[in-house]
């Protein structure tokens, strides 16, 4: 899969303790409108994704995570899009937790379910939203511009990630 970027929230030194996380995030378009996720506690943009769980493969994770958080059905992978990694801050007994997402072209079925949320995606205010790929960008770049007290570090990636789309879209390569 093309690597798009490294981003590090922190740099891990030679001897650091690194815990690593698989997650798979979904592009889904309609036009230059993907189906996002607006995060009202963190009040930003994200594509739907998350962790691949164990014995999972990014299919079945794609599926599952695009089911519960959007309701997405019969979600069908039509290609690799990119990786990014992360550098972020630790978690339990490691000094760095270092993120892969791998993201993928989708196609889902037209009409969309009711998500399943978990409980932290219903206390964060998680909703699916249809949306212009640029409305995304430039939304989470005023967040970014902000630096609001409690902003998520995701929206870093997520908003690399909507520009390379973008990118994408207006090349035709999507």
């Amino acid at each position: 899969m093309n690597h798009l970027q490294t981003i590090y929230h922190l740099q891990p030194t030679p001897t650091a303790r690194v815990q690593q996380r698989l997650a798979v995030r979904g592009i889904v378009a309609r036009g230059r409108e993907l189906l996002l996720l607006y995060t009202g506690r963190y009040d930003d943009y994200s594509l739907p994704g998350g962790g691949v769980e164990a014995n999972e493969d990014h299919a079945l994770a794609l599926a599952r995570e695009l089911a519960e958080e959007t309701g997405a059905r019969d979600v069908r992978i039509l290609r690799p899009f990119g990786l990014i990694d992360e550098f972020r801050p630790p978690r339990g007994d490691y000094d760095v937790l270092h993120m892969l997402s791998y993201c993928y072209v989708c196609r889902i079925a037209a009409t969309l379910a009711a998500p399943q949320m978990e409980a932290y995606e219903i206390n964060n205010r998680m909703q699916p939203r249809w949306l212009d790929v640029d409305a995304a960008i430039a939304h989470n770049q005023a967040v970014l511009a902000r630096g609001a007290a409690g902003m998520g570090l995701s929206i870093v990636r997520e908003t690399a990630l909507l520009r390379r789309i973008a990118q994408a879209l207006d090349a035709g390569e999507l």
